[in-house]
Formats: structure tokens, C-alpha cells, sequence
């Protein structure tokens, strides 16, 4: 992804000062970011059909930096975060990245480096929402499928054979092989090996739903 014309960089700081920097240190190299005092102000504006990442402090009045990655990650979102905190401790920057944060810095950061962390968490932020996207056209080309369509294909994926899933279902072989084309045709596969790839590929997301 381009940082240049793609990605957006959500500012979340309760430090007015510090959000009006970064911006314009991000505006300087051709970054688009939006900028939060809070918590509550970025769920409330928090569009999750666009790739992005977020620049997040740890502490702020109300709810915290913390409070909300759990809270995207509960949602399911994939942004990348980046904590920066004034009172950092190893303590908080292990628990930071164990929770799936890209970087930890501590303020002040240089400013140079901010900018390489940023572009490389909007690359990560392009690379996350290309496969979510991904995911979600599976899903719906999964969705055309017939109840038995869906259940001769989950076998398929799990490795069963025609031969055994006709004596699981107590149907003929000749009728796997027909639910097989029409599988293949509904989706728009090239093959049911490339259907099954890409389904193994999107993982339970995409099989349990």
C-alpha cells in the first residue's frame, strides 16, 4: 500500500500538543490522520470499512489505551497499534505487545522514527484489510451454497474422500460429483483445490459462519 495516498492514522491522546504534532509531522510526508482526545470520541467516529492504523496513549482520562485495544480486539478489528507513553515501564510495553500492539514508544520519540513505525504499521494495515476483504468475498461466495452443498464441501476441506463421503451421506459417488461441479460453479472457483486452499487459508472465520 502507498502511505502517501493510502491508510489513515488515528491520533488518540488526551495531550492536545502532542496530537497537533504528530499530525502535522504525519501531513508533512503525505499522511492523512484524525485525531482523538479520548476514547469514547474515537469509538464514536471509528469507521472500520478503511485501512488503519492508530498511534494510542497509554493513559487518559476515562477509559484507557489498554481498555480500547482490548476492546477493538473483542470487536475482532486487525488495526495496528502503536502505544506511546510518557511513564513507560517494561512491564506495560510486554504487556502492550503481547495484546498485539506493533511498537511501544516512549515520549518523547524521535521524530524520524515515529515515521518509520507509522508506514510500516499502514503496510501492515493495508496487508490486514486486503485479506479481511478477502475473507469476507469467500464468505459471501460460501453463502450461495445449499445446506448439503456446505456439508460435502466441509468434508472436501477436512480431506475426506468422494468415495467416503457417499458412504457418510449414503449417497451414490455420482452424486458427490455432482455437488462437487455445483460447488465449484456457485463459488466461482478454478477448482475445488483452489476453493479448499483458500478456505483452509481463511480459517474458522470463514467455516463457521
Amino acid at each position: 500500500m502507498d502511505v502517501r495516498t493510502g491508510g489513515i492514522v488515528y491520533i488518540v491522546d488526551d495531550d492536545r500538543e502532542l496530537r497537533t504534532s504528530l499530525a502535522w509531522l504525519l501531513e508533512s510526508v503525505h499522511i492523512e490522520s484524525r485525531c482523538f482526545p479520548d476514547v469514547r470520541s474515537f469509538l464514536d467516529a471509528h469507521d472500520p470499512a478503511e485501512p488503519a492504523c492508530m498511534v494510542l496513549d497509554v493513559r487518559m482520562p476515562g477509559a484507557s489505551g489498554f481498555d480500547l485495544q482490548e476492546t477493538l480486539a473483542a470487536a475482532g478489528s486487525a488495526i495496528p497499534v502503536i502505544f506511546v507513553s510518557a511513564h513507560g515501564d517494561i512491564r506495560m510495553s510486554v504487556r502492550a505487545l503481547q495484546n498485539g500492539a506493533v511498537d511501544f514508544l516512549e515520549k518523547p520519540y524521535d521524530p524520524q522514527h515515529m515515521l518509520d513505525v507509522v508506514q510500516k504499521a499502514l503496510r501492515t494495515a493495508g496487508d490486514r484489510f486486503a485479506r479481511a476483504a478477502a475473507v469476507r468475498e469467500l464468505a459471501d461466495r460460501l453463502d450461495t451454497l445449499s445446506p448439503r452443498e456446505r456439508e460435502i464441501l466441509e468434508l472436501v476441506v477436512d480431506g475426506v474422500a468422494s468415495k467416503n463421503i457417499a458412504s457418510r451421506l449414503g449417497i451414490s459417488v455420482k452424486t458427490v460429483d455432482v455437488h462437487r461441479t455445483r460447488i465449484r460453479e456457485k463459488t466461482g472457483a478454478e477448482s475445488i483445490a483452489t476453493l479448499v486452499r483458500d478456505v483452509l487459508h481463511a480459517g474458522p472465520r470463514v467455516r463457521s459462519r
